[in-house]
């Protein structure tokens, strides 16, 4: 029977994570976590500053999306104890991940900072909060529809293949679409905005999201998959490759201020870690560690080149709308 493609994701990612570690170069990919230690310890600073801005709330909710191994926020907690420690002692830890292995590695990598998981965003306690999340809006699933004729269908996985049904309960679809045309949405990663657009207005926070896809909204196929750091058929093997999807941050953004909140960026990556001092944290680890120096600065080359993940990977803001401009989003 055929199965609608979003269902067909969220049951493929959800198995996935479960049954599986998959970063690094022994797993299927790499994140920016994993390629610099520079990488958290600026998004912790990032956050230092936020708290600062919202008027150094105490306690406050230090929040992540996606954990993975906990790389990030290892390397977050330390900057913020060493630069900020006040922000360290107010901060509250949670962690929003639905993979027990993932949680066991967070575990062990967080174990000082006592965090507290959740499965979901709404189940976070309340209370203002500062949220980062980096590759988890691309693992969220999609809808595709396709423009044929005068009409909207929607792809459907059948015994390893799409096939097309009519688009029944589809969301507001554009009207001069050519023929043939792919537009990919997610509900999910909509809701995710919209929730966090009514709790940042309600309880003050700002949310930070860095993921791939591009800035406007358009027209195009992206969903993909990797086993072993390579590209493999999305549709096959359900639950064994990493499933993703570039991510509309036109529509995030839309969701997050129709429900209140303010929106800064998206900005390409590699302009915002730059603002962020990433090149010269890089530096600094090169000459504390010569032996790897070049690793270093060849790692923070990877994160900010438009040729790596500098352009295609953005930053989006999303936060209470009396909040300035924050670190990263002076030139948005």
């Amino acid at each position: 029977m055929p199965e609608r493609l979003d269902h067909f994701m969220s049951r493929a990612v959800a198995a996935y994570y479960a049954a599986r570690d998959p970063f690094g170069a022994r797993g299927d990919f790499t994140t920016a976590p994993e390629i610099s230690q520079a990488f958290g310890e600026c998004l912790g600073l990032w956050a230092a500053v936020a708290w600062q801005a919202m008027g150094r709330p105490d306690p406050v909710l230090l929040v992540e999306l996606g954990p993975g191994r906990g790389t990030l926020m290892a390397d977050a907690l330390r900057a913020i104890a060493q630069v900020m420690p006040g922000f360290r002692a107010a901060l509250r830890l949670h962690l929003v991940e639905q993979s027990p292995l993932l949680r066991a590695a967070q575990a062990r990598a967080l174990a000082d900072a006592a965090p507290l998981w959740h499965d979901r965003v709404e189940d976070l306690p309340p209370g203002p909060a500062l949220i980062l999340a980096n590759e988890f809006l691309d693992a969220l699933p999609i809808r595709q529809f396709v423009r044929r004729g005068d009409t909207w269908r929607e792809r459907f996985v059948e015994n390893g293949a799409f096939t097309e049904c009519p688009a029944e309960a589809a969301p507001p679809l554009p009207e001069d679409a050519p023929e043939g045309a792919i537009q990919e949405v997610s509900e999910a990663a909509r809701a995710v905005a919209a929730h966090l657009g009514a709790r940042l207005l309600a309880q003050g926070g700002a949310a930070l999201f860095l993921d791939y896809g591009p800035a406007n909204r358009g027209f195009g196929e992206s969903l993909q998959a990797l086993s072993a750091h390579g590209a493999v058929d999305p549709l096959a093997d359900p639950g064994r490759a990493d499933l993703t999807a570039h991510v509309d941050f036109q529509a995030v953004a839309e969701a997050a201020t129709a429900a209140g909140a303010a929106a800064q960026g998206p900005v390409p990556q590699g302009i915002f870690l730059q603002s962020l001092g990433l090149v010269t944290r890089a530096a600094m680890l090169a000459r504390a560690a010569p032996a790897s120096a070049g690793m270093q600065l060849s790692a923070a080359q990877r994160l900010i080149a438009p040729e790596g993940m500098g352009r295609l990977f953005k930053a989006l803001a999303l936060c209470h709308p009396a909040l300035p401009t924050l670190p990263g989003f002076e030139t948005a």
